[in-house]
């Protein structure tokens, strides 16, 4: 699996680092900076989960009145890979 990088925009996190494996599931996925206890536990709930999955769930959610979360931006990211 290649990691990838992704610099956020918007968020409190600056990057995310995450993998797709060859069927197409998100593996180790590491924000850095954000709310931990947030940005860990999203970590954790989309670990095997198939990438077009986690886009769906997370594409659009706002944190408060941005108009993106971190969320949001690991859904762009695998975005822009797949």
């Amino acid at each position: 699996m290649k990691q990838n990088i992704f610099e956020c925009h918007g968020t409190c996190s600056k990057f995310i680092n995450y993998e797709i494996d060859d069927e197409g599931r998100v593996h180790n996925v590491k924000f850095m900076g954000g709310c931990p206890g947030n940005t860990v536990g999203v970590a954790t709930l989309v670990e095997g989960m198939p990438a077009a999955e986690v886009i769906s769930r997370l594409k659009g959610i706002r944190c408060a009145a941005k108009p993106t979360s971190c969320p949001d931006q690991l859904a762009q990211a695998l975005e822009r890979e797949l």
